[in-house]
């Protein structure tokens, strides 16, 4: 009989240098106050760190959206950009956009990436997005699993489970679902937090653990309603590698070497 391996805390790392631009083949659209500040199918991809890219806006697919030039430049990842204060309407959004200038990479010259929460709300296609922009170079897989999973913290059990649904995405750590059934509710406390993912969806809750060595702030998260990507792990609860012991298939989970955390 073979002996299986501790599972991998290895995980895909993000590729996209920063700088980087892409087309983007999905009309994409901005609101502010109910009314249309832009609306265009040729907007670009722009990385101005590695984590995600930015949405940038060619300046004439602007519908209500008028630009106010704040006389301020600065060099940003992808090149020099102009500071301009977004009018749309009777709404002001003072400093809310940048619109590249000469030097800038690729095509982005005349065209204006938005700060996300100067907007109300976007549009990709006709899906509402939330947090960023999604990277088309990243996955998010959920898959059922027969590895059994234990979760403790200072010795106590708080989850055992048989099976689970691992959530694999690029650039972040294993992620194990557990059935609620499978988990102590006695032993956790129900936390207001909330944390949204373009790729996953809202939590519905996070949940904290008061045990002997004090307390444990949002170990665990649940999502309900997660995205159509993600829909396996709707109502699962999962806990942070990070901050319980882990065991899946009966062997403790190594600390993930990079402890990068998205919004769960």
């Amino acid at each position: 009989m073979t002996t299986m391996a501790v599972e991998s805390v290895l995980y895909p790392s993000l590729i996209v240098p920063v700088g980087h631009v892409e087309p983007v083949p999905r009309r994409i659209r901005g609101l502010v106050g109910g009314r249309v500040a832009f609306d265009t199918r040729r907007a670009l991809y722009v990385w101005e760190w590695q984590a995600y890219p930015q949405f940038s806006i060619p300046v004439e697919d602007l519908v209500e959206g008028v630009l106010d030039d704040d006389r301020h430049t600065e060099q940003l990842g992808a090149g020099p950009a102009h500071r301009h204060t977004l009018r749309v309407g009777p709404e002001v959004r003072a400093g809310a956009a940048w619109v590249w200038g000469e030097g800038a990479q690729g095509a982005l010259h005349n065209t204006v990436r938005f700060e996300w929460d100067a907007l109300d709300t976007w549009f990709e296609e006709d899906e509402p997005l939330f947090v960023h922009a999604r990277s088309p170079y990243a996955r998010v897989d959920a898959l059922r699993s027969s590895s059994t999973v234990r979760v403790e913290v200072d010795g106590e059990v708080l989850a055992e489970a048989p099976d689970c649904v691992k959530l694999f995405e690029t650039g972040m750590p294993t992620r194990y679902y557990l059935d609620r059934t499978h988990i102590d509710w006695a032993r956790l406390i129900h936390s207001d937090t909330v944390t949204r993912c373009p790729y996953k969806g809202a939590t519905s809750s996070y949940w904290s653990f008061d045990g002997a060595a004090g307390l444990r702030t949002d170990i665990a998260w649940t999502i309900d309603y997660p995205t159509i990507h993600a829909n396996r792990i709707a109502g699962m609860t999962a806990f942070y590698n990070e901050r319980v012991d882990l065991y899946v298939d009966g062997m403790l989970l190594p600390s993930p070497s990079d402890s990068r955390e998205s919004l769960e």
